[in-house]
Order: structure tokens, then C-alpha cells, then sequence
């Protein structure tokens, strides 16, 4: 799935995109996390999980701050990004880690875009960094992991 994510015209569209792609993003490790059987696996991407949860918490105040509702799920998104990984669990965990990997090529796209947004506050954009930061550490690791597989 490509994402648009990041060329919102508004910070508060854009955030509230971020917010719902992280919960998308749970979803979808959730449904990893239960599907694969190496621990250590599940270890690592539970503690991108909370990366994610993370994310949602640390980008809410700027939302807030704009008089927005803060979103508290993700959106038919969701559905994809879960499904792929659920399909995935048919083939193993090889396969449950590639639809994880593009999964993580949404996020950070999306972070890498909102990152540039013209609109963020230098606060917002700190926050917005950090969280591309995860999001690449991610990416990383999961294509480092593949590799060995």
C-alpha cells in the first residue's frame, strides 16, 4: 500500500493522519506478535509496538494544541496492513516479517514526508524526527533480519 501521508495541507490533517497510521501500524504488530514463532522476534517487534503507542502519545498534545480531536484508532487502513501480516502468518515467520518490512515502508514515507511539513512548529518537528528515527530503525532492522534468513 502506498500512503499519502504527508502532503496533508493542513498540521492538523496531518497529524491526525500520523496518529491513525500508528494505530494502523499497532494492529498490524499485534497480528505479528501473536502469529510469529521465533521469541526473539516477537520480542523485537513488541518493542516496535510500543514505539508506535509512543508515537500516538507524543504527537497528541501538538493535535490538542490546535483545539483537534485526537484519534484513538486507526482507520480502514487498519484492515490492510493487519491483513497482510495475518495472510503472511500462512507462510511463516519469513513471510510475516516481509509484510511487516512493507508495512514500515508506509511509515516511513509517511514520517519522512511529515518531517518537511511547512506547517510544523520546530516542537512538532522535533517530535515528527524522532519518530522517522524509530520508524528507520525499524525498516532496519527488520531488512537486516530477512537478510539472515
Amino acid at each position: 500500500m502506498v500512503t499519502t501521508i504527508g502532503r496533508e495541507s493542513t498540521v492538523e490533517a496531518l497529524l491526525k493522519d500520523l496518529i491513525q497510521l500508528d494505530y494502523d501500524a499497532i494492529a498490524a504488530y499485534d497480528a505479528a506478535i501473536e502469529r510469529l514463532d521465533e521469541p526473539a522476534f516477537r520480542n523485537t517487534l513488541t518493542g516496535f509496538r510500543d514505539d508506535h503507542r509512543r508515537h500516538t502519545q507524543n504527537l497528541a498534545p501538538f493535535l490538542r494544541e490546535l483545539g483537534a480531536e485526537v484519534p484513538t484508532e486507526g482507520d480502514a487502513k487498519q484492515l490492510l496492513t493487519k491483513g497482510k501480516v495475518v495472510m503472511a502468518n500462512l507462510l511463516g515467520d519469513t513471510a510475516i516479517l516481509h509484510a511487516m518490512r512493507t508495512n514500515e515502508d508506509d511509515t516511513n514515507t509517511a514520517y519522512g514526508r511529515a518531517v518537511e511539513h511547512v506547517g510544523l512548529s520546530d516542537e512538532a518537528r522535533a517530535v515528527v524526527r524522532q519518530n522517522l528515527a524509530d520508524e528507520r530503525r525499524h525498516c532496519e532492522w527488520i531488512l537486516t533480519t530477512l537478510k539472515t534468513l
